[in-house]
């Protein structure tokens, strides 16, 4: 049985409903199905996978306790695809799948057993198959699926022997562990298999670079990840669907790389309930449509609880409950050239923050009837790799893109700010008329930009100042209005930003619930948007 022309025949019937991105990829499957060239697809070993799930592998969950898995037509597609397209030496062309699917459709109990079938069943000596998560607890997910598994068949527990801490097969010396997100425990190792659960959860991209690399000698090793969608804070998750996208555009980009994302194609799919099978892909026979049914009824009676339904059950990308904008309104990958913007007039806006964290500086520039910025974040040298780990994001990789500058020492030089607007200025032909500044922290670097001929003005940081200029703001990136050139520090200021909300109705920036969260930038460009406001007239007679 070829599961993928099955697959796609009930696809383009309209038996089957799935997103624009996995019906694009399913209908390349087809074209390389019938289309042979580097690699061709091997039926026996497409197959060999499913047969060996479900001969030997049984559920220890709920109601279907000891009972034989049974595959979704779904999941034999993706398992053929992976294991099916070999070389003219049996070698697997995909050496890495991530897959993006909504919450209870059998995630953890397919991963268990392709970890089993890769153990025992992919003829690699020495196998070293590792499950590995942001928490001890959540890698061992896998693993105790797997260790029943084995428990339940007579033939896997004469092949398998549970350990302390993994599992062994004695005839090919051959482990599955689960690793935490410690990724030092992760080195010198040489795993054949690698598996991320709930990629979302992981915060340190080191430990995806890690396994990634321990499989390098491996003749054909396989990393799979299988997620929900998380929210977006520019970590190794938006990363990967980025990457994942770009695939499925272009296949040039990474012939190894097999990715399906199950989502919704935009978020008003939600209020029709035949589109929800689009991100649940095993709705009516592994995740119940009924439990379905009442978090969607939740989420349109209580609106704050709608990001977190989207995300997590139908895998649309968003910034999370509780956040000031939604990733709709954040998302602009419109870039420019500050070369195009030479002997423009632009409003600036400061967070200085505290001398040894991130410091941003914005300027906000007018061009044609379209809005442009450019901001540049400003951190300790000597405290950008802690700053990197406490944080979990790749300040270090930010800094070589141009989006950051690292100051020489262990606290933030506040004339490097001055130099840069004094660089826009001179070098680029960009005037900064105005900048807007929080006077925490402020005096001599005011005394400083004044010296240099700038006009400073405090921006006060309450509600009743900020309130009219963020719901502008607002308004203006969700009609994309702004085009901020794709800046990924920003983003991520702007996803984890929160607000809070007077009993007059204004709104104020703050961190949330988690103080550790970066929301600089934002407040960078808030405060430019104060002054924005603040001479509107003034600005558009000049310009």
């Amino acid at each position: 049985m070829n599961y993928i022309r099955i697959y796609y025949d009930q696809i383009i019937q309209g038996k089957i409903k799935v997103s624009k991105k996995v019906e694009k990829e399913v209908a390349y499957l087809i074209h390389e199905l019938d289309n042979p060239g580097k690699y061709h697809y091997d039926d026996y070993l497409a197959n060999r996978p499913i047969r060996f799930i479900e001969s030997f592998c049984k559920q220890s969950q709920s109601t279907w306790i000891n009972k034989p898995i049974k595959l979704d037509l779904w999941q034999k597609a993706i398992i053929q695809a992976l294991f099916g397209f070999v070389n003219s030496e049996k070698i697997r062309r995909y050496k890495e799948v991530l897959i993006i699917v909504g919450r209870k459709n059998g995630k953890s109990t397919l991963l268990s057993a392709l970890s089993l079938y890769m153990l025992l069943s992919d003829g690699e000596g020495g196998a070293q198959v590792c499950c590995v998560a942001s928490k001890k607890d959540q890698a061992k997910i896998v693993f105790n699926e797997a260790k029943n598994m084995v428990i339940q068949s007579p033939l896997l527990r004469k092949k398998v022997i549970k350990r302390k801490s993994d599992l062994y097969v004695p005839s090919t010396f051959s482990t599955f562990e689960p690793l935490s997100s410690d990724s030092n425990t992760l080195d010198g190792l040489n795993i054949h298999c690698g598996i991320i659960d709930e990629l979302h959860t992981l915060k340190d991209r080191n430990i995806y670079d890690v396994t990634k690399q321990s499989m390098s000698v491996r003749r054909q090793p396989i990393l799979f990840m299988i997620t929900t969608a998380g929210y977006v804070r520019e970590n190794i998750y938006d990363d990967k669907y980025d990457y994942a996208c770009k695939v499925i555009e272009d296949r040039n980009v990474d012939e190894h790389f097999l990715p399906f994302i199950y989502e919704l194609d935009s978020k008003k799919e939600i209020w029709k309930e035949e589109n929800w099978v689009k991100a649940n892909p095993g709705l009516g026979t592994i995740k119940s449509i009924d439990y379905l049914r009442d978090l969607v009824k939740q989420a349109k009676e209580d609106e704050s609880s709608l990001p977190s339904v989207l995300t997590k059950e139908f895998d649309v990308r968003e910034t999370g409950t509780g956040s000031w904008l939604t990733f709709d309104s954040i998302e602009n990958k419109n870039t420019f050239d500050l070369k195009y913007l030479k002997n423009c007039y632009g409003i600036g806006g400061v967070d200085l923050s505290s001398v040894g964290d991130l410091t941003c500086a914005s300027c906000l520039i007018q061009k044609e009837g379209s809005l442009f910025l450019t901001q540049m974040y400003f951190i300790p040298r000597e405290m950008a790799e802690f700053k990197e780990q406490q944080d979990k994001v790749p300040y270090k990789l930010w800094e070589a893109q141009g989006y950051i500058r690292f100051c020489d020492g262990n606290k933030v030089n506040y004339t490097d700010v001055t130099d840069w607007y004094i660089d826009l200025r001179d070098k680029y032909g960009i005037y900064t008329l105005w900048v807007g500044y929080d006077s925490w922290n402020a005096q001599f670097w005011v005394e400083e930009m004044k010296n240099s001929q700038f006009t400073l003005e405090e921006v006060i940081q309450g509600a009743k100042t900020m309130s009219n200029p963020m719901k502008l703001l607002a308004s203006d990136l969700k009609a994309k209005k702004i085009n901020y050139n794709n800046n990924p520090i920003l983003k991520w200021c702007l996803t984890n930003t929160q607000i809070e909300t007077d009993k007059n109705d204004n709104i104020r920036p703050v961190k949330g619930r988690n103080k550790k969260l970066r929301i600089d930038g934002a407040m960078s460009l808030i405060d430019s948007y104060v002054v924005y406001q603040r001479h509107f007239s003034d600005f558009q007679n000049m310009i």
